[in-house]
């Protein structure tokens, strides 16, 4: 008997079925094939999708064993059908709930500790509200799924780390959701993994401020001076290395990049364009303070490639070489 252990498992979940999702799926279990995948989606979109690719990747349902005289490269399939057809480029509130069970299946396996791990493709936020389901985007359902009260949203490229405080919220609903135990706990969790899931004994965080040169001592606003600080100083007393609030506008520069390891920033918009201009497509979505780990993809449905063949599996891949990293520590 062998004594070499099985192959950690990684869900994938396509996302959107009328996106580059799909196409993504197949092209990446055509290159990566030292990770075993299973794919949570409809098993006829998935071999459609491969057929009409041409790649050789045949698709089998979850514990079957793969056809070792087959020549091809095998692709399993937790099948989750489709409500209705999914056409490329053709969005269809009838497929919202799809989406949605997908992505809740694969959270299972993951908190039941069948998977290592979770990869995510693209969601349209945009159709699935329009089903009449409330939906601002996977870091809020998988944080609800897993009943934890706050995880964090990092972006990480090969050269930059960026966390948010809040997450998909309009900008004028921004600064009531800054408050110092929001911020506190975002420090503490970007910390906790950083040391967890990325090898730093001692990460170097560094944390905007909300407003304009970090609110000028008061006179472009309060929350810099009356919330954020206080949560770095607790953060500091409880022995971790976090430093600010310093302006967004410098923050993001030479000098003050090369002494951290990650940026704490207070908004989407704040801290993404940054990392995204930083590497786009090798950008991965990571979410902190799961129990779980899980990546995703840098970029939306790409409406107007679907179907084309032409999308890149790069920032997927990416995404999928990331989990398996992260889930071996």
């Amino acid at each position: 008997m062998s004594g070499k252990s099985p192959m950690p498992l990684i869900c994938v979940t396509p996302g959107e079925p009328a996106g580059i999702g799909p196409e993504l799926m197949i092209r990446a279990a055509a290159e990566v094939r030292d990770i075993r995948l299973l794919a949570i989606a409809d098993r006829d979109l998935l071999a459609d999708t491969a057929l009409r690719l041409g790649l050789g990747v045949a698709v089998r349902d979850h514990g079957q064993q793969a056809d070792a005289d087959s020549g091809s490269i095998s692709l399993e399939v937790l099948h989750c059908p489709l409500v209705a057809p999914a056409k490329p480029g053709k969005l269809n509130t009838a497929n919202s709930h799809y989406v949605l069970e997908t992505i809740k299946r694969a959270t299972e396996l993951c908190l039941g500790g069948e998977a290592s791990a979770l990869v995510t493709g693209p969601v349209h936020k945009g159709i699935i509200n329009d089903a009449g389901i409330k939906f601002t985007g996977h870091t809020e359902m998988l944080g609800r799924l897993a009943k934890q009260s706050r995880v964090v949203m990092m972006l990480a490229s090969p050269q930059l780390k960026v966390a948010l405080v809040t997450t998909h919220l309009p900008l004028r609903a921004v600064a009531d959701a800054i408050t110092v135990t929001a911020v506190r706990e975002s420090i503490e969790i970007l910390d906790q993994d950083l040391k967890q899931y990325f090898g730093l004994a001692e990460p170097r965080i560094l944390v905007c401020g909300l407003n304009p040169h970090a609110g000028e001592d008061g006179h472009l606003g309060h929350e810099d001076q009356a919330i954020i600080e206080p949560a770095i100083a607790a953060a500091r007393a409880a022995g971790i290395d976090a430093r600010g609030p310093l302006p967004a506008d410098t923050i993001f520069t030479a000098g003050p990049l090369e002494q951290c390891d990650a940026v704490l920033a207070m908004y989407h918009d704040q801290g993404l364009p940054v990392v995204k201009h930083s590497g786009f497509g090798a950008t991965v979505n990571v979410t902190l303070g799961l129990p779980f780990v899980r990546t995703s993809v840098d970029h939306g449905t790409a409406l107007d490639l679907a179907g084309s063949g032409s999308a890149s599996p790069a920032s997927l891949i990416q995404a999928i070489q990331m989990a398996r990293e992260m889930s071996s520590r």
